[in-house]
């Protein structure tokens, strides 16, 4: 089951704490309440040999002091709003504008900088967060309440779920930056990566969704089957050129609950299979790491470090009649899953 211990206080004093679990198979995850941050998520090689494979750090101060989301919970909505507004019924919603004239996961102070209230039940940790109507900019008084789980068969579960007592707009992820190999291990383009996906929505030069798809047949977006992240990256096509390689939301084929990516670690063998209900997946290779806070035990990350695979509607779905709306009418119950599953590979 999750235990509880204090972490540190953040820099106007409050308190945070960290949360951990484990399984009998290896696996040890730990949480902050500060964003809902994974700090470490611990998985057992093909030889056995533990590898942390989120990258994270050591201190409050360094998440205080960290503009890449590492880790953390994003809300109220994940990627990018074009133009930072949106209309509902008609009614235009002008947000914070935190990336030029744009609006990205969740603007200035996200939900990825909130202290997040607690409950441990069982193997259940559950966080909640209160976000008043107005808050960036955003219509309805919204009550958001995300759990985690660590299961036997090696998943690690997000579920999240919120409701508004005013029409707005919700798309909830967890930005964990991933290195098989281990957090510390540099490069990860000799990773293998499959997504299940036929089409991603491009994007212009403001890497804003233009509203339409694009087949990833004949391009280097095909990951339809397994192919190293580094095998194409450096390719000449006009979206990877945009995104300084692949920042790009693909959309999952099927409905429900079903497969949408596998990674393996090239040194490791590690696999995780990625789960979700959502409709689309960012894929991000981590083209914008450098720079950031020394890491866990002063591990220094660069460029391409690590890749995210973060499920949510698709990009600026608001402002996109043709993509699945994104809005969440009032009273109305947000439920949506995602399950990171761990084995190994021979």
């Amino acid at each position: 089951m999750f235990t509880k211990r204090y972490f540190d206080k953040t820099a106007d004093g409050q308190s945070v704490f960290l949360f951990e679990n484990s399984n009998s198979n290896g696996i040890k995850v730990q949480i902050l309440s500060y964003g809902g941050t994974v700090v470490s998520l611990q998985v057992p090689d093909r030889q056995g040999k533990i590898r942390d494979v989120v990258l994270g750090y050591d201190t409050l101060k360094s998440y205080e002091n960290q503009d890449k989301y590492l880790g953390a919970l994003v809300g109220r909505c994940a990627n990018r709003i074009g133009g930072s507004c949106f209309s509902i019924s008609g009614k235009r919603y002008l947000l914070s504008s935190n990336e030029n004239k744009n609006h990205l996961h969740g603007g200035m102070t996200g939900f990825d900088k909130k202290i997040w209230a607690d409950q441990i039940e069982g193997e259940n940790l559950i966080l909640s967060y209160l976000s008043p109507h107005g808050e960036e900019g955003y219509p309805g008084t919204l009550t958001t309440k995300v759990t985690y789980s660590l299961s036997e068969q090696n998943e690690l579960c997000i579920t999240y779920e919120a409701v508004s007592d005013l029409d707005t707009v919700v798309s909830l992820t967890n930005h964990c930056y991933f290195n098989l190999n281990g957090h510390d291990s540099g490069k990860i383009e000799g990773h293998f990566l499959k997504i299940n996906g036929d089409q991603i929505t491009p994007v212009n030069r403001e890497m804003i969704s233009l509203g339409t798809s694009l087949p990833v047949a004949d391009s280097p977006f095909d990951f339809r089957e397994f192919h190293p992240i580094g095998e194409r990256i450096h390719d000449t096509h006009e979206q990877l050129r945009i995104g300084g390689g692949y920042d790009h939301n693909y959309i999952l084929n099927g409905q429900g609950m079903r497969l949408a990516a596998e990674l393996m670690g090239d040194e490791s063998k590690i696999k995780m299979l990625v789960y979700t209900d959502m409709d689309g997946m960012q894929l991000y290779t981590g083209n914008f790491l450098k720079g950031a806070p020394a890491g866990k035990n002063g591990a220094v990350y660069q460029n391409r470090d690590a890749v995210c695979l973060e499920t949510q509607f698709l990009p600026n779905a608001v402002n996109c009649p043709d993509f699945p709306s994104p809005i969440l009418r009032a009273g109305e119950n947000y439920h949506r899953q995602t399950i990171y599953r761990f084995e190994t590979i021979e």
